[in-house]
């Protein structure tokens, strides 16, 4: 047995079938506090593994390997040699050489106490220690790929004629920066562009080559200390921590479910055969004020929404799950909707599709209120509502971007769906949709 040696420190109280299961959790989407749920470890602990890794596993996720004594095996053993059991003895009960037990036994003993004794615990730790290969990175170890990666990352932005400009004054507070707030103004290259160009800056040296995921993991994983924290400002999205893909996935809206999505939407509103399938969306503008659209998609035929401010809009604070002061909450927009379009014949009123916007929360009440079935399109994919994006594009010629569209009144709203509805459309054979939408109505 070996004799006493310095200790390398206090054993980790948890082990790495916990690490393994928290990372797994997080990369099905969950929370650190859901995931340190499920590995058994408090939430402290669960935030303080998701900070220092930077958002990203640290460790491998499969399993470890049944040629390295696993922490159970590790626990029989010290009860068997607790109990002064021989090491033959206990290799034959655990299924292992006596060379391997020997050499547990010899290698990883506790070297806190007084005496050499073998504890489980102490001995896994000793084991991941050194299985362990830390290795500098290729940032840490060049100087000239460090610092040209750092000056892509925060170099100071210049006017065409090399006169430097600071831009705003932001501190770095360890935390993604507010919306509509000043960002610090950096030449704010991507890892992937950095990585790239070093390609074509230093073709014939290859010591000037680097990953741009090994960028990434310079910024935000602790204790590389290639780069300084603080230029994760200088990305795009500037966060203070990566996010999990799998739990960007997992967002949306609570009242959407898989039954009411546009991949659930009947095949004959696909290729317009089949009038009656409306878009719809918001059209915004300046101090959060709106205009409802809704296209029907085979005629082209379109609807304006009137949504005004309520009273009280800007001069008390709204209140907290009331209605929404701007005009656009999601009673004001199912209340229009039903307006506008209840009166239409019930062939011409089958379904409506509409992006995951907030506005849509009471859906299952405009379906009752309107006959309609409503439809969500993907998260980010404005093409599966392609009629009324188009529809947008026109009606932003009377209603610009920056502009206070609360002021238009009703009559006005209505001139100009009339003006689009008395266009003639090359897709119609240069009919207008007003007169393709007339053609559907009853006779009477």
């Amino acid at each position: 047995m070996r004799g006493h040696i310095w200790s390398p420190g206090r054993p980790l109280t948890a082990r790495r079938e916990n690490r393994v299961r928290f990372w797994e959790a997080i990369s099905r989407g969950a929370s650190s506090e859901e995931a340190a749920n499920e590995a058994g470890v408090s939430i402290p602990v669960g935030f303080r593994w998701f900070r220092q890794a930077g958002g990203m596993p640290p460790i491998k996720l499969v399993p470890t390997s049944n040629r390295y004594l696993s922490f159970a095996e590790r626990e029989e053993i010290a009860i068997l040699h607790a109990k002064e059991i021989g090491v033959r003895e206990i290799a034959r009960r655990v299924d292992r050489s006596p060379s391997t037990i020997s050499r547990e036994l010899r290698r990883n003993a506790s070297t806190r106490s007084s005496t050499v004794t073998y504890r489980a615990t102490t001995a896994q730790w000793h084991a991941e220690r050194r299985a362990s290969r830390p290795k500098i990175s290729n940032l840490a170890a060049s100087d000239p790929l460090r610092g040209y990666v750092q000056d892509r990352l925060d170099g100071t932005i210049t006017r065409p004629d090399g006169r430097a400009v600071r831009g705003p004054d932001v501190p770095f507070k360890g935390r993604r920066q507010g919306r509509r707030q000043d960002r610090r103004w950096a030449k704010a290259w991507s890892p992937e562009q950095i990585s790239n160009r070093l390609k074509v800056d230093f073709p014939d040296d290859e010591s000037m080559r680097i990953s741009h995921e090994a960028i990434y993991q310079a910024l935000y994983v602790q204790g590389r200390g290639a780069l300084k924290r603080e230029l994760v400002a200088c990305l795009r999205t500037g966060r203070s921590l990566r996010v999990p893909r799998a739990r960007t996935r997992g967002r949306g809206k609570g009242f959407i479910t898989p039954a009411i999505m546009i991949s659930e939407r009947p095949a004959e509103a696909d290729d317009r055969a089949v009038p009656g399938h409306w878009e719809g969306d918001l059209l915004l503008g300046l101090h959060s004020s709106a205009i409802g659209t809704l296209v029907e998609r085979t005629t082209r035929f379109t609807l304006l929404l009137h949504l005004p401010r309520m009273e009280g809009h800007g001069e008390i604070a709204s209140i907290k799950n009331g209605p929404a002061l701007t005009g656009h909450g999601a009673e004001a927009v199912r209340d229009a909707i039903a307006g506008a379009i209840v009166h239409l014949p019930d062939h011409l009123r089958r379904s409506l599709t509409w992006d995951q916007g907030a506005e849509m929360a009471q859906h299952n009440q405009l379906r009752v209120k309107s006959g309609l079935d409503v439809y969500f399109c993907d998260p980010r994919s404005p093409w599966q509502r392609g009629t009324n994006e188009n529809t947008n594009g026109l009606l932003r010629q009377y209603f610009p971007r920056g502009t206070d569209i609360a002021r238009h009144s009703r009559s006005d709203l209505d001139a100009v769906a009339f003006a689009l509805n008395t266009r003639p459309r090359k897709t119609l054979g240069w009919k207008t949709p007003a007169e393709a939408f007339i053609e559907l109505l009853p006779s009477n």
